[in-house]
């Protein structure tokens, strides 16, 4: 009797079999914002995380905030950031490498996420100090956000969605770009889930190595992923390889530096590091290689983890001496410390004369000025390439300190092509029936290139609310 109570406790739950109006794969921002859609136009909803419980949500438990427009302050923001700035400054960091319709439309749906997601239970708090100076521009979580997962879950749950973890979908039925059903695995069956309407939320493939390496070759061995280790782009290999027409360069993702003590998978944004502006940073042979002063962190930061890829041995460290230690956020890991570059050089395994000669070409570089950190102040370099055109200070007071750095993947860009409303696009150019899509694995119709604080659970959002309503609206067979 009890072997057989223990075989009972060990079968996967039945009700993961069966039909519902609108099936939604994934268990992040934007799955949770579609699945409560849906489910309050009164629809059938199920929801399918392939992490577990614990894990669940994928990249949204690293985050913090999202950017949203809005025309005046708040309780939390400081002041008005209008669509017309969110758009100049999303245009920036693309380089214009973004579809302007959709990306417009996901500024001017921005305006409605405050009074969407506090209706869900989420709440939110003023910016922490150290934080990129995003408190006009960004909405920051109470609690960060698991605290936000934690919030949408609950209502989600309280609304009656069917959550199933540890649950990955290993294939997916479409005939003529409309969903039938999806192959779920729980435990050690697989189950056929038929559904009126797909929700695909369930990332890149940011996780997967062996993906990553098709495009970056075996430099991809040394990068670190920031987030779940959960995201492989099973899914979204299964909806290109069947007819879905896809968006985006495979190469390009938001990709940060972070500290190259992090662990493999799931460091989280304690791992990345503020410090470049306040100094210098180089290579394995102790060399310059990019602007650390090209406009503000927050519109740069993302660029980092591309070009230490692109270094040699795709490792890189962050210099700064001692008058810059205390001016930014800190790492979770302690900086290295000498009282000399010589003695640095030593413990980052980088030949001292060089780096001592690097400083010293910068700090003759250096040209007297008014640092200030909060705008592109005019303290800068001449003469030097590649230059410092902000906040270049002399690195000349012990202690020095370092950081070394790798590469830190967020998330990737090659996605599904979607319209307006969210609707999947098939290689005809025909919008799916019944298909939809929403978060990374459609980020990259907005983010052709480069990456603005905030913007990725401000995608999340904005098209998870508008897959929800509309698979709602669209379920079919």
């Amino acid at each position: 009797m009890a072997a057989d109570s223990t075989a009972a406790l060990q079968q996967p739950s039945p009700e993961i079999a069966g039909r519902y109006d609108v099936l939604v794969i994934g268990g992040g921002n934007a799955a949770l914002c579609a699945a409560i859609n849906a489910r309050r136009a009164g629809r059938t909803v199920a929801v399918v995380e392939a992490a577990p419980k614990f894990y669940r949500g994928g990249n949204t438990r690293h985050t913090r905030n999202m950017r949203v427009a809005h025309d005046e302050p708040n309780e939390v923001l400081t002041g008005p950031y209008y669509e017309d700035e969110f758009w100049d400054d999303l245009l920036r960091v693309t380089g214009g490498q973004t579809d302007e319709e959709l990306a417009r439309y996901t500024i001017s749906q921005s305006k409605e996420l405050w009074d969407f997601l506090f209706a869900q239970g989420v709440r939110f708090q003023p910016s922490l100090g150290g934080t990129l100076s995003l408190g006009r521009t960004n909405a920051f979580f109470l609690g960060g956000g698991r605290s936000m997962l934690n919030a949408l879950y609950r209502t989600a749950e309280d609304l009656g969605i069917a959550i199933f973890y540890d649950a990955p979908v290993v294939d997916i039925d479409i005939r003529d770009g409309m969903f039938l059903s999806a192959t779920v695995r729980s435990g050690e069956r697989d189950h056929v889930v038929r559904a009126g309407a797909l929700v695909a939320a369930s990332g890149g493939f940011e996780s997967n190595i062996e993906w990553l390496k098709e495009y970056w070759g075996p430099p991809a061995d040394n990068f670190l992923i920031r987030g779940t280790r959960y995201n492989r782009g099973s899914v979204l290999k299964m909806l290109l390889d069947r007819g879905v027409q896809p968006v985006g360069d495979p190469t390009q993702c938001h990709a940060v530096a972070i500290d190259a003590r992090s662990p493999k998978y799931d460091g989280g944004i304690v791992t990345r590091l503020d410090c470049v502006v306040f100094g210098i940073v180089v290579n394995r042979d102790a060399e310059r290689f990019y602007d650390e002063g090209e406009d503000f962190w927050p519109k740069r930061y993302a660029i980092w983890g591309r070009l230490v890829a692109g270094q040699p041995d795709q490792i890189a460290h962050i210099i700064i001496d001692h008058k810059s230690v205390s001016a930014f956020m800190p790492s979770v890991y302690p900086p290295l410390k000498a009282d000399t570059l010589g003695g640095l050089a030593a413990q980052l395994n980088l030949d001292p004369q060089r780096l001592e000669k690097t400083v010293s070409e910068f700090n003759a570089a250096v040209r007297p000025g008014t640092f200030d950190s909060t705008v592109l102040d005019d303290c800068r370099t001449e003469g030097l390439t590649p230059p410092k055109s902000h906040w270049a200070r002399t690195i000349d007071v012990p202690p020095f300190y370092a950081y070394p750095v790798r590469p830190g993947i967020t998330f990737t860009y090659l996605g599904t092509r979607v319209n307006k409303e969210a609707r999947i696009v098939m290689d005809d150019g025909m919008p799916s029936a019944n298909m939809f899509a929403a978060g990374e694995i459609m980020a990259g119709n907005v983010l052709g290139k480069g990456y603005l604080a905030g913007i990725g659970m401000t995608i999340g959002s904005v098209f998870g609310r508008i897959a929800g309503r509309e698979a709602a609206a669209n379920a079919r067979n």
